[in-house]
């Protein structure tokens, strides 16, 4: 019989299987590391190593400070396909835009006070997609958004530029998702046109912190550059931060000209 130290791969495999199985749905906390601990015949120690080396950096569960561990949404529930869609958001029956991975149809809550206020833009690269200098004093958005029954679903930084930070709306409560860019459309910089720029990274302890997650999370950062209708040039840059393992980025794929079927040379040959 394995030593009871040494048992936190079998105890973390045990545990997997139940939350998984839906035994506690996500945002349930799971049984103190006392009542496991009897459960599995093991001492705490064992384990809260299958919970802190296993389970957390899988994204199954999030130790949170005086309430527990909480079971994640995230491998615990059906991923969120992105696409590449702008929507109306029908929901708030509205002007304001739901972008991928929304579907235009949800009301999704603030988990933190929202905020707009200029702040210093010292990030080099937003600067350089917001044609700004580096340390210009930027309108910043900041807000941390989800569906009504879910936890934090994303971070989203949206950074004004100052030629249209003044507009009515603009730096206000929004009464819609994207209503603020309508606002900017409404003004003569319409339609916006975007595009997108996607990478994985590590989060940083406060974004882990605001989307209750592990540091351990990788998360996809999407860059939107909105640009104007009026020269082509940027009005805002915003940046959502979403735990890797609640979204997916799906594309359909064309074929060029030079890729048709049937190859040419089989025509010929016949």
């Amino acid at each position: 019989m394995p030593a009871r130290n040494s048992r936190y791969p079998e105890i973390a495999a045990l545990l997997r299987a139940r939350i998984l199985a839906g035994e506690w749905e996500p945002g349930s906390t799971l049984p103190t590391l006392d009542k496991l601990a009897a459960e599995f015949d093991a001492d705490k120690n064992t384990v809260s190593r299958a919970i802190s080396e296993i389970l957390e950096p899988e994204g199954l569960v999030w130790a949170v400070p005086k309430r527990g561990t909480i079971v994640r949404h995230g491998q615990a529930r059906p991923h969120r396909m992105r696409g590449n869609l702008v929507k109306r958001n029908v929901a708030t029956e509205g002007s304001g835009y739901s972008f991928p991975s929304a579907s235009g149809q949800e009301v999704w809550k603030h988990h933190i006070p929202a905020t707009a206020k200029p702040e210093r833009l010292e990030d080099p690269r937003i600067a350089r997609l917001l044609k700004v200098p580096v340390g210009s004093e930027i309108l910043l958005r900041h807000r941390v958004t989800g569906p009504e029954d879910e936890p934090p679903f994303q971070i989203n930084n949206s950074w004004i530029h100052p030629r249209v930070a003044d507009f009515p709306g603009v730096a206000g409560k929004a009464p819609g998702p994207g209503d603020w860019l309508y606002r900017i459309e409404k003004a003569g910089h319409g339609p916006l046109s975007w595009m997108e720029y996607h990478r994985a990274r590590m989060p940083s302890k406060e974004e882990a912190a605001e989307l209750q997650i592990p540091v351990t999370i990788p998360v996809l950062e999407v860059i939107r550059v909105g640009r104007s209708a009026l020269d082509g040039d940027p009005v805002e840059v915003t940046e959502y931060v979403i735990p890797s393992d609640r979204v997916e980025t799906v594309h359909e794929l064309h074929r060029d000209e030079s890729a048709q079927w049937p190859w040419p040379e089989d025509n010929a040959a016949d």
